[in-house]
Parts: structure tokens; sequence; C-alpha cells
């Protein structure tokens, strides 16, 4: 009896020493970790696909293609929708400009009453001029190049994971079954549930996604601010970066809105149009159909945002509920997890 207890006492030291370790190894790593897991979160979605194809007896290499045609396709799109979204802002008509000029003009007032910064015309090119701003802007240049250049480099390594995973050169479900589950039966079964999971979240955070931007959109539309088809692409792509991405474009949109909005009871009005759509899509129905959907704390599910966006930052914060669903469907199969297991739900 003693010595059951001493290794139990063994391993659950090895456990607190080891998950540590390996947080910290995905935080070292994570230009290696976040494409792999968008790459395999992406495959999840086309493996149906992929599987339907092959009982259709269309060859592997054909059935690669018309996925990777789809994938353009969607891609294309995306960048389609996107044009039309920047156009609306290019073809501003003068109305726009004079008022946003205006606005500025009010706004670079304020700021100099607030802070040391000095303007010699309130205006958009003053404000360009302006030594300080000019410097702040030059320190930081270097940066957003870094920026756009790691998000390159995640982009393709997640195109390369995206290939293997769908070629079967790196199989997840095998790696489960040599790593975590003795069984094969038991592998293939939790692979499947993952990939219905993913599946399920990507629908449902897509539908809320896109109701929340046909929200925004319908707002701007009402209240005659400009932009609208773009503010509710905005609002959609944003909003997959979990909890904070529809507050961001709340609280965007509501500063935007001051530009044309002059009356303050209108403009209030419409930040609460905003916030309600906000609410109701992000902090009432996503909680909803993730807690029907995955039988997730959402206790627990804040933890893993915060922990995941700790970890990651944007990235984690994106990953951190497909991530959790994958974590949950795999402590479901352990049966030495059981209370970890009841604690997610």
């Amino acid at each position: 009896m003693n010595e059951i207890k001493e290794l139990k006492n063994i391993r659950l030291l090895l456990t607190i020493i080891v998950v540590p370790v390996i947080f910290y190894l995905l935080k070292l790593l994570s230009f290696i970790f976040i494409p792999l897991f968008f790459g395999l979160f992406f495959a999840l979605l086309f493996l149906p696909l992929l599987r339907w194809l092959k009982k259709k007896n269309i060859p592997n290499p054909i059935a690669l293609f018309a996925i990777a045609v789809v994938i353009i396709g969607s891609i294309f799109g995306i960048v389609k929708v996107a044009q039309l979204a920047s156009n609306e802002i290019i073809n501003a008509d003068q109305t726009f400009v004079d008022k946003a000029a205006y606005k500025v003009d009010e706004g670079l007032r304020i700021i100099e009453s607030w802070t040391d910064l000095e303007f010699e015309n309130n205006d958009l090119k003053s404000v360009i001029q302006n030594r300080q701003i000019s410097e702040l802007l030059q320190q930081n240049f270097g940066t957003t190049l870094s920026l756009i250049q790691r998000v390159i480099v995640m982009v393709l390594m997640t195109l390369f994971f995206l290939i293997l995973l769908l070629s079967g050169s790196m199989n997840f479900q095998e790696i489960m079954h040599q790593a975590l589950f003795k069984s094969r039966a038991i592998s293939i079964r939790t692979f499947l549930t993952i990939e219905r999971s993913i599946v399920v979240f990507i629908k449902v955070k897509f539908l809320l996604s896109f109701a929340t931007g046909l929200g925004f959109g319908l707002a701007c539309y009402f209240f005659d601010v400009s932009f609208p088809l773009f503010w509710g692409l905005f609002t959609f792509a944003i909003n997959f970066v979990q909890m904070i991405g529809s507050v961001i474009s709340t609280i965007v949109l509501s500063l935007f809105a001051f530009i044309e909005i002059n009356t303050t009871g209108n403009l209030l009005f419409f930040a609460l149009v905003l916030t309600g759509v906000q609410v109701l899509f992000g902090g009432v129905l996503e909680p909803i159909f993730m807690g029907q959907s995955f039988k997730i704390n959402t206790i627990m599910v804040l933890v893993m945002l915060m922990l995941w966006g700790f970890i990651w930052g944007v990235p984690g914060l994106i990953l951190s509920v497909p991530i959790t669903v994958v974590l949950k469907t795999i402590i479901d199969e352990a049966s030495e997890a059981k209370l970890l297991s009841k604690l997610l739900s």
C-alpha cells in the first residue's frame, strides 16, 4: 500500500514539474507550434471532404488538388470582398472628407490641451509633419515590418503543415495512438470526435461572427455612418479573436462614428446599439451554443483564454477554444483524468 502511495506521489510530482516545462516550450517554440495548430485545425475541416472524395474512388492526388482549388477559391473570395470594402473608403466623397477634417481639428485642439504636443495647423498634414509623432513612427517602423514578416512566415508554415496533414505525411490520429492511447479503436474514436467538434466550432463561430458583422453593418447603414460594408467585414474578421475581438470593434467603430454623428445623444445611442449586438451574440448566444456543443465550463474557457493569450498572444486567443475542445476530448477518454474532465465540463 505504501509503495502504491509513493508511486502516486512521484507521478504527481513529475506532473507538477513537467507541465510548466511543456508550457515554457510552447511559448519558446511558438513560431513552430502556432502554425502547426492552425494547420491541424484547417486540416480537420477538410478531412471529411477528403474522405468523401476517396470513397468516390478519386485518386489521392486529384482529391488533394480539388481541396487546393477550394482553398484557393476561398482565399480569392475573401480578397474580393476585402477589395469591395476597401473601395468604399477609396471612393469616399468630399462631404465625408470635410467632416473628417473638421473632427480632426476638434480632436487636435483637445490633444493640445491635454498634452505637450503642439501643431502648427490643426489638420492631418500638421499631424504627419509633427516632429514628435514622426520620430515615434520611425521608431516603430522596424517593429511593424518585423510583425508583417512574422505573419507571412506563419501563413507559409501553416500551409506547409496543412499539406503534410492532408497528404498523410503527418497522421495526428496515429500520433495519438502511439503517444496517448494503447487501443487503436479509442484513438480513432477520439480523433473523429475532435474532428466533429472542430467543424461544429467553426460553424458556430462563423455564423455568430457573420451575425455580429451584419448587425454592425446595419447599424452603420441606419445611422448614416460611412463604410458599412467595411465595418461589417472588419467586425466579422476580428470577432474570431475570442472575447476581445468584438469589444475592440465596438470601441473603434464608436470612435469612428464621432466623425459623422454630430448629436451626442445619437452617438451614445449608436454605441449602445453596437454594445447590444456585441453582448447578444458574443456574451449570450456564443457561450450558450459553445456550452451546449462541447459541454465546457464557461469559467474554464475564460481561464484557457487567459492562459493561451499569455503564451501565444492574439493567435492564442484565436486558438484557445479549439485547443480546449481537443484537450477535453482527449481527457474524456483517459480513465486517469476523470477529475480534470469533470472540472472542464
